[in-house]
């Protein structure tokens, strides 16, 4: 209901247009019905009109509460800014002030690899160069308020050496010299570097559109491997049903630990010739109760099935997979399969997966696809969901269809022990030890197989924060990895092909080392 101040307003007068209702979002303030526009509302847009009857201060009034909307609407988002922009801030203030970029994305598998001291002055240097940052910014905006413009045409060492520039106090003077230091020293590096991004952008970018054409191939030729005898029925007992070891690492998975226990129990294959190792990392006592408990019911059903736990974490997953690697009764085994905590592998997996390995003895691993189960939940799983769609039907399937080598996923990959035990074992000398087996086992000469069309289920992080923890695991290790790994890439007798191994590579920035990988046929 309108004020009352404003009941002279329809009294007596008749108004066309439609009436248009204002609602303000203060509580205190009420609702207030604002007639269309009248022929009195041209005056505003009309001025060499004169104005007729009461229609300009009606007019003012509608423009008055609108404004007053609008300022409020205004103000609200400013507000709205400026508590974002704080926040910010402080969080940024306490990343710095701790020496790190996420404290929570840090986990203790990644400081044990890292130097504390080198840490604390890479951090330090940051901050210096950050703060020079901001100094120089107040000091070129200063100088342009001051009235140094600079054009393109005008930056050249003959302009500012010769040209008589009027130098009228110290500001001016200093302004001058650090103009000259920055067009003879700076500018020459930076288009360096330049040059050299748009180089890697340039391969990166034929990089991929060589992998598209390769799997525009593979689609239109319908290229897969094929084993070369599938296995037979299980009551037959003539198939090929090798000695096989699960794995399932896991560290303090209270939430899915039951169902990825329970798919591996379920896998098709013979009892007598599967063994899964529950391989538990945790550090609470209650989720390792819990998970001894589900493997203690699979045991009463049925399943060959065992349960280890360690009290002294070194190394973490790797050195978690190189204790169970340890134990005496794996020598009766001839593949291993390892399914992380949160992967939930199909019935006929190892019916899909181990007769690759049938007579082919230069095969060393075969790994799965991934699919997700929570693909369409969000735009962020939607978009994670195209990004490793990409990774593994166009670069992984292509790479191991025409080189036989592409990168160890960390799950669902079945290994020959033969390739691991010649490749050293796991090794804990970085966090990505998926891609440190896989690099070593191709350098020693295994063939790697990659089944576009056997997938394996599971989650995608479906809020911000997981995704960003899961990316600082994926991306921390691989330059600390291409370190240790060029000089035996570079010593290696692999094919002159094998050479392209930089693909696996390049999405860490790594193509540029690999051109000096030297090959020997």
């Amino acid at each position: 209901m309108a004020p009352s101040s404003f009941d002279w307003w329809s009294k007596g007068r008749s108004h066309r247009g439609t009436p248009v209702v204002v609602k303000m979002e203060n509580p205190n303030w009420s609702m207030v019905e604002l007639e269309g526009p009248s022929e009195e509302d041209d005056y505003l847009l009309d001025v060499s009109q004169p104005p007729r009857g009461r229609g300009r201060g009606k007019n003012a009034k509608q423009l008055t509460w609108v404004l007053l909307l609008k300022a409020h609407k205004a103000a609200g988002c400013l507000a709205s800014i400026a508590s974002a922009m704080l926040t910010l801030s402080a969080v940024i203030r306490r990343r710095v002030a701790a020496g790190k970029t996420d404290a929570d994305a840090v986990t203790a598998a990644d400081r044990v690899y890292e130097n504390q001291t080198v840490k604390s002055r890479f951090y330090a240097c940051i901050k210096v160069f950050l703060w020079l940052s901001v100094l120089l910014l107040v000091f070129e905006v200063s100088a342009y308020f001051k009235g140094w413009h600079f054009g393109s045409g005008n930056l050249q060492m003959q302009y500012l050496k010769f040209t008589q520039l009027v130098v009228r106090d110290l500001f001016d003077s200093v302004y001058r010299r650090w103009v000259l230091i920055r067009v003879e020293y700076l500018a020459p590096p930076l288009q360096f570097m330049a040059n050299a991004c748009i180089v890697l952008f340039m391969i990166q970018s034929l990089d991929r559109l060589v992998l598209c054409l390769g799997c525009f191939w593979i689609k239109f030729k319908k290229i897969k491997p094929v084993p070369k005898q599938a296995p037979e029925d299980v009551e037959s007992g003539n198939g090929y049903y090798p000695m096989v070891l699960v794995q399932i690492p896991m560290c303090n998975e209270k939430e899915v630990y039951q169902q990825s226990i329970g798919a591996v129990c379920n896998l098709d294959w013979p009892k007598s010739n599967m063994l899964i190792q529950v391989l538990d990392d945790s550090d609470d006592p209650v989720t390792s109760l819990l998970i001894k408990e589900e493997v203690d019911k699979w045991q009463q059903e049925g399943a060959n099935i065992v349960y280890r736990h360690r009290v002294i974490r070194d190394g973490y997953k790797a050195g978690n997979l190189k204790s169970a690697m340890n134990c005496s009764y794996v020598k009766e085994y001839e593949f291993v399969t390892i399914f992380d905590a949160d992967f939930q592998p199909a019935p006929d997996f190892l019916k899909r997966t181990v007769p690759h390995f049938q007579d082919n003895e230069e095969l060393g691993l075969v790994q799965a696809r991934w699919s997700f189960v929570n693909k369409d939940e969000n735009l962020l799983t939607r978009l994670q969901n195209i990004n490793l769609a990409f990774h593994f039907e166009v670069e992984q399937q292509v790479n191991g269809v025409y080189l036989n080598f592409f990168g160890f996923n960390g799950t669902a990959g079945v290994w020959r022990i033969k390739a691991l035990e010649e490749s050293g074992g796991w090794l804990e000398r970085t966090t990505v030890e998926d891609m440190d087996i896989a690099v070593r086992a191709h350098l020693h000469g295994w063939k790697f197989i990659f089944l576009n069309d056997v997938e394996c289920q599971c989650e995608l992080p479906e809020s911000y924060e997981a995704y960003r923890k899961q990316q600082h695991r994926w991306h921390s290790g691989p330059m600390q990895l291409f370190r240790l790994c060029l000089p035996a890439v570079i010593n290696s007798k692999v094919h002159l092909t094998s050479s392209l191994l930089l693909r696996s590579f390049s999405k860490f920035g790594f193509v540029t080392c690999f051109i000096y990988l030297r090959c020997r046929f």
